[in-house]
C-alpha cells in the first residue's frame, strides 16, 4: 500500500480511545483506594455473573480500534506481522489500565472476563483489516478516496465518519449537534462553585436565563438547513469540484435522516421512528439541498470559509433551542438502559463534533493562505 496523505484510521481510532476511557470510567466521582494488600489490586476478578448483552458489548467494542491500529500501521509501512501485533497488544493494554482504574471507583467492577473479551475483540478487528488488506480491498478504498478526495483529507474523513454518530444522541434541534446553554450553563456554574474570586463570573452567568420558547419557524428552519449543510461544506474542502460534490449531498441527506430515524426509533420506539419530520425539517432540508448544490462549484477554501460561517450560526442556534418535553425522558432512559456505554459515546461525540470541525476548518484556511 502506498503511504502518502494522512490516514483516518490514526484520528478515529484517537476518538474511540477516548470514547471507551470515558465509557469505562464515568461518571468519574468517589475515587477511592482499592482495599486488598499490596499490589493485589492489579489483579482483576472474575465476575460472579455473565450478561450476555455485556459480553458481545465488550467483544465488539474493541474490533474498530484494533481494525483501525492495525490500518494505521501499515498506512504508515509498517510491515504486517508488527502491525498484528500493535493492534492487539495495544488495545488489551488501553482495556487491562481501564480495568484496574476501574477498582478505583465506586460502583464500576473490574473483570477479567471483560479484559479478555476486549482484547478478542481487537485480534479480532486485527483479522478482519488484515483480511482486507490481503483481498486488497484497502488498495481499492485508497484509490477511490484519491479519485474522491484530496490527499491531506483525513481529518475530514474522520469528522464526515463521525458526524452520524453524534445525531444518534437526542438533540432539541433537529441535525445541531452542539450544547445547549442549560447544559453548557450547569457546566460552567458546577466548575465554579467553589471558586471565591470567580463569584461574580458566576452570578452573572446564573443570571443568563435557560431558554424555554421555541425557536421561531423560520430560525428553526435555517438552523435544519445548516445542520445538513455544514457536512456537504465539509466535504467541499477536501474535494475536487465536479459531479463527485453533488452525489456527496445526496449520500449525506440519507446518513443524516437515517440516523435521526433511527435515533427516533432508539429514543421513542419504532412507531415513531418518522415523527421527527415535521414540515419545518422539510423546509429546512430543501433550503439546505439548494444551497449545497447552488455551492457546489466553489473552490475549497471558500467552502472551509463558508462551513465555518455555517458552524458559527449553527451554535448559535443551538444554544438557544430549548429542549422538547420528550428530551429529558429520552435521556433518562438512554442513562438508565442499556444503552448506558452508547449514550456516553454519541453524547459526547454530539458534543465536541463541532468544535473539532470548526478547529479542522481553521486550520485548512490558514493552510491554504500559507
Amino acid at each position: 500500500m502506498r503511504a502518502q496523505g494522512t490516514s483516518s484510521a490514526v484520528p478515529l481510532a484517537w476518538v474511540l480511545v477516548g470514547l471507551m476511557v470515558y465509557a469505562s470510567l464515568y461518571p468519574f466521582v468517589g475515587w477511592r483506594w482499592p482495599g486488598g494488600e499490596g499490589w493485589s489490586w492489579l489483579a482483576l476478578p472474575m465476575p460472579p455473573w455473565r450478561d450476555r448483552f455485556d459480553m458481545w458489548a465488550n467483544l465488539l467494542g474493541y474490533l474498530p480500534l484494533g481494525a483501525l491500529v492495525y490500518g494505521a500501521a501499515v498506512r504508515s509501512a509498517w510491515r504486517p506481522m508488527p502491525a498484528a501485533l500493535c493492534a492487539v497488544l495495544l488495545p488489551s493494554a488501553l482495556s487491562y489500565t481501564l480495568e484496574v482504574i476501574q477498582q478505583f471507583l465506586p460502583g464500576r467492577y473490574p473483570s477479567l472476563l471483560d479484559w479478555w473479551l476486549n482484547t478478542g475483540g481487537a485480534a479480532l478487528g486485527m483479522v478482519l483489516a488484515g483480511v482486507a488488506h490481503a483481498l486488497a480491498w484497502v488498495d481499492r478504498w485508497q484509490a477511490a478516496r484519491e479519485r474522491w478526495f484530496i490527499q491531506r483529507s483525513g481529518g475530514a474523513l474522520a469528522l464526515m465518519a463521525l458526524w452520524p454518530v453524534g445525531l444518534l444522541f437526542p438533540t432539541p434541534l433537529p441535525f445541531g449537534l452542539g450544547p445547549g446553554w442549560d447544559g453548557m450553563q450547569a457546566a460552567v456554574l458546577q466548575s465554579l462553585a467553589d471558586v471565591s474570586w470567580a463569584e461574580p463570573m458566576r452570578n452573572a452567568v446564573a443570571e443568563v436565563p435557560v431558554p424555554t420558547q421555541r425557536l421561531p419557524l423560520l430560525l428553526e428552519g435555517w438552523g435544519v438547513a445548516l445542520g445538513l449543510l455544514l457536512p456537504c461544506l465539509l466535504a467541499y474542502a477536501v474535494m475536487p469540484v465536479g459531479w463527485r460534490r453533488m452525489a456527496m449531498v445526496f449520500g449525506a441527506f440519507a446518513m443524516g435522516f437515517g440516523t435521526a430515524t433511527l435515533s427516533a426509533a432508539m429514543n421513542f420506539g419504532p412507531e415513531h421512528a418518522l415523527a421527527w419530520i415535521a414540515p419545518v425539517v422539510v423546509y429546512g432540508a430543501a433550503v439546505a439541498a439548494v444551497l449545497a448544490l447552488a455551492l457546489a462549484w466553489t473552490n475549497q477554501r471558500l467552502a472551509a470559509t463558508l462551513g465555518l460561517l455555517a458552524l458559527a450560526m449553527l451554535l448559535a442556534l443551538v444554544a438557544q433551542a430549548p429542549a422538547d418535553p420528550y428530551f429529558a425522558q429520552s435521556l433518562q432512559a438512554w442513562e438508565q438502559g442499556r444503552f448506558i456505554r452508547f449514550h456516553g459515546l454519541a453524547r459526547w461525540v454530539g458534543l465536541l463534533w463541532p468544535w473539532a470541525c470548526g478547529l479542522w476548518l481553521l486550520g485548512r484556511i490558514a493552510a491554504r493562505w500559507r
